[in-house]
This record gives structure tokens, sequence and C-alpha cells, in this order.
């Protein structure tokens, strides 16, 4: 755990950075700069990009989390052709969504032209988006599984953000205009893929390869049946997230600019899974080792922690969030007045995720990850029905309802499987102790008197529910990890302050 602690915090810390930046974007400059329809397609053509890119890995991604580890003990570098063989399959997915895209053009003129013309005239630029994002997917998998997770987080999480950064300010100032804007946009993971790529080929332990190696001839079956049940998993699940923005887009009322309000909610949720991401990125090879060695104290370890210190955080993170929605909402405008009901919803939604803690990583490695593909499947049952009916019913709030439902849905069925199948438990009474913590310093710091400056009143609460958290948090013991960084940065400002 002594990695995954030292790699995830400074994982953390970048990540931070880049959601930092990401929320200066998303949530301040581009509201402001942009119409709504154009803001919405932003989120439109990044969530197309996204899923387009998932699908061209056909499976290509699990394939190097699972199987590297066998490729690096039994072959030299130069031997190992496992970067060659996923780079192949990616560029055939690559192909084959583009074929279909070419003969889908009409299919997206009838279903997006009435409520979202944008989006018609720019759809387009999701191909290279896609592109991109799937080439730097590639390079990610083999730095997570060379442990180079600080750089490539660096990479992922900062550097796209900034070049939007960098664009918004060039549209203010009038240097390009918006249709210059978004083409550079659907480019922005060049530099990351560009960068990233130079980064691992420079260790010696990573390139491409043109060979077939014994090892592939050997264990190719086992490859391919994996790959294809993990990629059908990740791609369900990924559908399942992405399809909120697709069905608003076409059914809202408002379209992309709908579209806008919900991605403003999505990108100030999402700043709760920072340390899911980096603790992701970490354990993932840890996971796959200790299953190999048939270490199952040290994945109840990892399973126990994540759910502890995941749940804290989270606590943490929703409360501050939820208490500051009606400033965003003062600052945003009228349009977004359903901001803080969809912070809510989806707050509850992402709280629950994280409160399950590593539960994904550790069936993704396990020898049951088939379990994966169906419980995406089930999940996928559930959610994408349900957004379509829900969304064409209540508009905004409906979308987040049924995330809120089918991600509970799709945690709890998770739970149940390691529970029975390994007996995997991880919940004692220390973790109902932080929920109801979180309840009293919520509801204690929502219940304040108003302030006339929302800028105050969101300041007041933040404190108040900040200084009934985190000291009963820490005396009640229910995160051993948070509470061993708390005493070493007491302790070295203490000894600081003596020097």
């Amino acid at each position: 755990m002594g990695i995954i602690q030292k790699q995830s915090i400074r994982s953390t810390l970048i990540i931070m950075i880049g959601f930092a930046i990401g929320a200066i974007n998303q949530l301040l400059i581009a509201p402001k700069v942009l119409t709504a329809e154009q803001y919405g397609l932003t989120k439109v053509i990044t969530d197309v990009g996204l899923t387009l890119a998932t699908f061209s890995t056909l499976g290509s991604i699990a394939i190097i989390y699972k199987f590297f580890p066998f490729y690096k003990n039994y072959l030299k570098p130069k031997q190992n052709d496992l970067p060659f063989i996923t780079l192949l399959i990616c560029i055939v997915g690559f192909i084959l969504v583009l074929t279909v895209g070419y003969f889908s053009k009409d299919l997206i003129v009838r279903k997006y032209s009435a409520k979202s013309p944008l989006f018609v005239q720019y759809s387009y630029l999701a191909y290279p988006l896609a592109l991109f994002m799937l080439l730097f997917m590639w390079v990610e998998a083999f730095s997570w599984t060379l442990r180079r997770t600080v750089t490539s987080s660096l990479l992922k999480e900062v550097i796209p953000r900034l070049i939007f950064t960098i664009l918004l300010v060039l549209f203010i100032f009038k240097i390009i205009p918006v249709n210059s804007l978004l083409w550079l946009f659907s480019l922005a993971y060049v530099p990351a893929f560009i960068t990233l790529f130079i980064v691992l080929k420079n260790t010696g332990e990573f390139g491409v390869y043109p060979i077939i190696s014994p090892v592939t001839q050997k264990i190719k079956g086992k490859m391919a049946n994996f790959g294809l049940y993990l990629f059908g998993a990740q791609f369900l699940n990924l559908l399942s997230i992405t399809s909120d923005s697709f069905i608003l887009t076409a059914k809202s009322d408002r379209g992309l600019a709908d579209a806008a309000v919900y991605t403003i909610a999505t990108q100030i949720v999402t700043l709760m899974q920072i340390p899911q991401r980096s603790l992701t990125a970490i354990s993932i090879p840890i996971l796959s080792e200790s299953w190999r060695n048939k270490d199952f104290k040290n994945i109840n370890h990892i399973y126990n922690s994540s759910v502890s210190n995941l749940l804290v955080i989270g606590l943490a993170m929703f409360g501050l969030l939820w208490l500051n929605a009606d400033t965003m909402v003062a600052y945003l405008g009228k349009d977004y007045q359903h901001l803080k009901m969809l912070v809510l919803l989806l707050g509850i939604g992402k709280l629950i995720d994280l409160g399950t803690g590593a539960n994904e990583q550790i069936l993704a490695t396990s020898s049951f990850w088939r379990a994966n593909f169906i419980t995406n499947v089930l999940y996928t049952l559930v959610a994408i029905p349900l957004n379509y009916v829900l969304i064409s019913h209540y508009g905004l709030v409906g979308a987040a309802y049924s995330t809120l439902i089918s991600h509970t849905f799709y945690n709890i069925m998770r739970y149940i499987f390691l529970w029975y199948k390994f007996d995997m438990q991880p919940y004692t009474a220390k973790h109902l102790v932080a929920l109801l913590i979180g309840v009293v310093a919520i509801t204690a710091a929502y219940y304040l008197p108003p302030q006339r400056s929302v800028i105050i009143d969101a300041a007041i609460r933040s404190i108040v529910f900040s200084i009934i958290l985190f000291p009963t948090v820490y005396f009640c013991k229910i995160s051993t990890e948070i509470n061993k960084m708390a005493d070493k940065y007491v302790l070295f400002i203490f000894r600081k302050k003596e020097a």
C-alpha cells in the first residue's frame, strides 16, 4: 500500500490541478464566453469522441492491463509485441468507427436537426477528437502498467484543459473565430499523446515492434476472450454514462442548451472523482499482481482502505460542493436555475460510487472478470431506457434521477458479487458513523441564516461544515490512512514553527 499511497498523493495533486483548470474553463469562462448551445456542443462532441474512442479499442486496453506483466516477465522489451498488436487492434477499430459514421450521416440529421442543428453542423469534429483520445488511451495503459502514472496524469488531466483555456482566451480577444476554436478543441489530445509516447519510448521498456512473439501465439485465445468480455463491459458502461447528453440533445426542449446545464452539474460533481481516479491508476497493476500471487490479504486491504478513504473524501467534497451550489447559480444566471437540484442528485449518486471503493478494479483484475461484462450489461439495460423515459418526461432533472438510480443499482450488484464470491465485505460500524457525521455537518451548515452576499454566505456555510466534519472524522478514526496523513502534516507544521 506504500506505493499506492505515495503515487496516489502525487497523482491526486496533479489531477486536482487539472480539475481546477477544468473548473475555471467549464464553470467560470466558457458559460460566459460561449452561448449555451456552443458550450453544450463542446460537451456533446467530447462525449461522442470518448464513446467512439472507447469502441475503437475493441478490448485492447483491458488486454494491456491484464497481460502486460506476463509479457514483461517472459520477453525482453524489443521482443515484446503487445504494443504493436494492441495498436493494430485500435487502428482497425477506428476504421470501423469511420465506416459506420459515414453511413450514419442521414440518421444524425434526422434525429438532431430539429432540437440541435449546431451539433449536426459540427458533428464531424468528434472523429479527430476520438482518434487522439484513442491513441492516448493506448499509451496511457502502458504508462500505468509501467507505473508512470504521475506523468500520464499530468498529460491527461492538465494539457487538454490548458489548451481549452488558451482557446477561450484567444476567442475572447477575437483572435480566432468560434469554428477555429471548435476545430482546435478537437485536436486537444495531440500534444498529450505525442509527449507520453516519447516519454515511454525513452524508458527503454516500451516500443512498437512489428513481430509476433511466442507468448502471443501461446495465449492469444485467452487474450481475445478476455479482451472482448472486458471491452463489452467498458463500452456498455460508458454508453450508459454518456447516453444522457445524447438523449438530452435530441429530446430536451432546449437541446444543446440543456446539455450545457447538465455539463456544468456533471463538472461540479466530477470534482468528487479526483481521489478515485488517482487510486484507480495506481491500484490496477498492484491488484493484478496480487491476484496472480493469490495475495487475498492485500486485495482485501486495498478494498477496505479504498472504501474508508473514498467515503470520507466523498462526503467532504459533496458537502462543500452542494452547499456552494447557490453561489454558482447566482454567477451563471437564470438559465442555470436547475443546477442545485442536479448537483444534489448527481452528487448522491457519485457518493454511492465512491463509498463502494475499488470494487470495479478488483473485479476487472480477478479471474471472475466476466462478472464485469454481466454487471455492465444489466446496468445498461437499466440506465439507457431509464434515461430515455425520465428525460422525455422530466427533462434535466429526469437525467439526474436516472443517473442516481442506475449508479446505485450498478454498485449494489458489484458489492453483492464480491461479498458472495470472495467473502469481501469492507463495511463496519465506523462507515455508518461517517455517514451520520456527514449528514449532521451538511444539515447544520444548510440551515444557517442566509447572508445578503452569496459569497459570504457560501464561505460561512463551508467553514461551519468543515469545523464539524473534519475533526469529528479524525477523532472517530474512520480512515487510518487519512489520520496518518493528518498526523504527519500537523507534526510537520509544528516542527516548522519550532524551527
